[in-house]
């Protein structure tokens, strides 16, 4: 008994001695842990009764019971201040901004200025017409007619390059077309600068150097072969004042634009960016068309076939002859003188396309007055397009 009160004595005085240190718990945490400060004590009170240890062991076993206890509260506090209220949601992004990679994504990024002038536009500004710029040994026309028509036939000894014939799905008219070669003819299909040459020239063409403004008038990606009337009612228009007949077609056609002008660093409108953003309300997540997608004709469910292909006569058999037929002279043949041409058509002239433009002329199709075969470049009854 003496001896557990000598040990008592001894660990009030120990106490003393921490308390007099600054070692004790402070108010705040005697409060928040009441139970464990008694615990410590007793428990220290007990191993001094047991043992007859060296004071320093029951004052390290109080401070480490008294010390986890702490711990965990103070990292309780902590993980709550930093962990948001299940309340709160997390902001949702704007539903009506569109997604990353679309077509209506990029239009978005394009600047928008008004049409600079047309000063200083010429068709030779972007190179010779329909230059083999891929080296293969075919122009570019007959390559784009070799990629959208469909059943295509080549001139022998030509190594598959000049186009004879083929059938093509328009785009822009949803119309079958079969293309005959010809003086007459060729002018049926005609390939399409998606974006205009002249429409370029006004929104930053001006500014690219002459082998990149040959390069965009070249591009796969900027031509499609289609209908020639279509083509021709297009003209150098942009999307706010010309879209395509075929409405199915819309949201391809303005994506592709779109892709080509963010390929060459190119401008738009504000009515041609309000028209685009029109189309592609109606398809946002329309895919924007890349070189690779370029390389293939575009897919087109046709409603109508125009200048189909003749069909075969049937094979008749022929019957016997039972009297013998009396010869025939036959008809003479009645020749053809053709008439002279026009006053107007003889004496007009035009040494090149700034002269047929400047007169009002352009384009000059064949049969009009001042049509020659040097404002015709690539032969498609189209001059100084």
């Amino acid at each position: 008994m003496n001896l557990q009160r000598v040990l008592s004595a001894g660990s009030a005085a120990l106490a003393l001695v921490l308390i007099s240190a600054g070692c004790a718990p402070s108010a705040d945490d005697a409060s928040t842990t009441p139970t464990a400060t008694t615990t410590a004590t007793t428990t220290a009170t007990a191993s001094v009764a047991a043992s007859p240890a060296t004071p320093s062991a029951p004052a390290t076993s109080t401070a480490a019971t008294t010390t986890v206890p702490h711990t965990r509260a103070t990292a309780d506090r902590s993980m709550a201040a930093g962990t948001p209220s299940p309340s709160i949601a997390p902001q949702r992004q704007d539903s009506g901004q569109a997604a990353a990679g679309t077509a209506l994504a990029v239009l978005e990024t394009l600047p928008v200025k008004g049409r600079a002038p047309k000063t200083g536009y010429d068709r030779d500004q972007f190179g010779p017409a329909w230059a083999d710029v891929d080296r293969n040994g075919c122009d570019t026309r007959n390559d784009m007619l070799a990629r959208d028509l469909a059943g295509e036939r080549f001139k022998p000894g030509t190594r598959d390059c000049v186009v004879l014939s083929g059938v093509l799905d328009d785009p822009y008219t949803a119309t079958e077309i079969h293309f005959l070669r010809g003086q007459d003819t060729s002018n049926d299909v005609q390939i399409d600068h998606v974006v205009a040459l002249s429409d370029a020239w006004q929104k930053g063409a001006q500014q690219l150097s002459a082998d990149e403004r040959i390069r965009f008038a070249n591009d796969p990606l900027n031509l499609l072969a289609v209908d020639g009337p279509a083509n021709a009612q297009k003209s150098d228009s942009d999307a706010a004042s010309w879209l395509p007949p075929n409405r199915s077609f819309r949201c391809d056609y303005v994506a592709r634009q779109i892709a080509v002008k963010a390929e060459y660093e190119l401008w738009v409108t504000s009515a041609e960016q309000d028209a685009m953003t029109r189309v592609l309300t109606g398809c946002p997540d329309q895919a924007l068309p890349t070189a690779q997608t370029a390389a293939t004709a575009y897919p087109v469910i046709t409603r109508s076939t125009q200048s189909p292909a003749p069909a075969q006569a049937p094979i008749r058999t022929r019957a016997p002859e039972l009297t013998p037929k009396k010869a025939q002279t036959p008809a003479p043949r009645r020749t053809y003188t053709p008439a002279p041409p026009t006053t107007a058509a003889a004496t007009v002239y035009f040494k090149n396309c700034t002269g047929a433009r400047a007169a009002g002329a352009a384009p000059v199709r064949l049969g009009d007055p001042g049509y020659a075969r040097h404002l015709d470049r690539d032969g498609d009854g189209v001059g100084c397009e």
